[in-house]
């Protein structure tokens, strides 16, 4: 055996990231053994953490072409089995003990949470969720998106996600498509099925879907409300209270009337308004005339109202067009941002993504400083 190969093999190993839990494969108990012959043959063999893992292939393919660019190997034979329970017990706890709490209410959390809401249904709050969150991923952020309308649920259909989260153990791995992990209770329930839930239950579910989802390290978790200020409101601001809320309007008074009450919820959960997306603005037809078809002026409105009852300011970050390209991207699983970026509406999302991204004040932060 060849030990000095050996340790070089197992250190380029260290580049190998699980997709899943989004750390090096050396870091989470998955190379069990290195080996190199006298011949030069690397004998690696990997554990992963559930039977029928699904990223396998993936993972054993990284694994040998990162450990083929070690000089002096002859040949690289990658072979792999699944943990033991007891492997998969130690692994899960590491993974929670930095999670006892919700990890996004730690002082020292880097995620911005954003809740995005609405006064009332057919604003196209989840569209204007999916998109963002494709925006935000464009920019170079890691993003996530819980979908927190039990009742309504449409995130896994917006994104395309048909399979069910890796489970290991008690915790749960979220789907990742277009680069976002998404996470919703539609993606355990069968299609067509409705979700007969009253408040204490739903409490529960946005619970573990922050503290028994590891997201990993997000720039952003982007929750998408149901519309009004019930019960769903409530939970997520008492399990998530450093949450924004981000609120979507249509240019009309009804929408918009309704929408200010957002107001009302956000000084009852001391949360803070971030600012106010006006959806549907428009329709651009041939000759670049613009159609106002639910009228004008809902944004402002709304921003105006909110801005007097909060007693800062509430900026409109943006209008986005009304365009069949955004529904059909939603319905295909695809949403328009990831697919054209060139389009109108994509560039409305670009922008307001741009304005959620911009640094914030580091008052009250803890700075990662030490003193030689």
């Amino acid at each position: 055996m060849n030990p000095d190969l050996s340790s070089q093999v197992r250190s380029a190993l260290t580049r190998v990231i699980d997709p899943d839990l989004g750390r090096p494969i050396t870091d989470v108990g998955m190379v069990e053994s290195v080996e190199v012959t006298a011949e030069g043959v690397a004998l690696i063999h990997l554990v992963m953490t559930v039977e029928g893992c699904p990223m396998r292939s993936r993972i054993e393919k990284d694994a040998a072409e990162a450990a083929s660019r070690v000089a002096g190997l002859t040949e690289v034979r990658v072979t792999s089995g699944t943990m033991s329970e007891e492997q998969r017990r130690a692994l899960v706890d590491e993974l929670r003990a930095q999670r006892r709490e919700v990890p996004f209410n730690k002082p020292g959390s880097l995620t911005r949470v954003i809740a995005v809401s609405s006064g009332k249904g057919g604003v196209g709050k989840s569209t204007v969720t999916a998109n963002l969150a494709l925006a935000l991923t464009r920019l170079g952020y890691s993003v996530g998106v819980l979908d927190a309308d039990i009742h309504g649920f449409s995130m896994p259909g917006m994104f395309g996600v048909s399979t069910q989260p890796t489970r290991v153990n008690d915790l749960l791995m979220p789907p990742i498509a277009h680069g976002v992990k998404v996470m919703s209770i539609g993606v355990f329930v069968p299609e067509h099925q409705a979700v007969v839930w009253r408040g204490p239950k739903m409490h529960r579910a946005i619970e573990q879907f922050a503290t028994d989802v590891f997201w990993g390290d997000l720039d952003f978790l982007l929750l998408d409300l149901p519309p009004g200020t019930g019960d769903v409101a409530i939970s997520v601001a008492q399990v998530l209270p450093t949450a924004e809320l981000l609120v979507v309007t249509t240019p009309d008074s009804a929408a918009s009337g309704v929408a200010s009450r957002i107001g009302s919820l956000a000084r009852s959960t001391e949360q803070r308004i971030i600012g106010v997306v006006e959806n549907m603005s428009w329709l651009s037809v041939d000759g670049g005339e613009r159609l106002e078809i639910f009228g004008t002026g809902g944004g402002e409105r709304v921003a105006s109202q909110l801005s007097e009852d909060q007693g800062t300011e509430v900026p409109l970050l943006g209008q986005v067009p009304l365009s069949p390209r955004v529904r059909e991207g939603s319905d295909a699983g695809e949403p328009l941002t990831a697919s054209d970026s060139s389009s109108e509406a994509s560039k409305a999302f670009m922008r307001i993504a741009e304005h959620l991204a911009k640094p914030r004040g580091l008052a009250g932060r803890k700075l990662p400083l030490s003193l030689a």
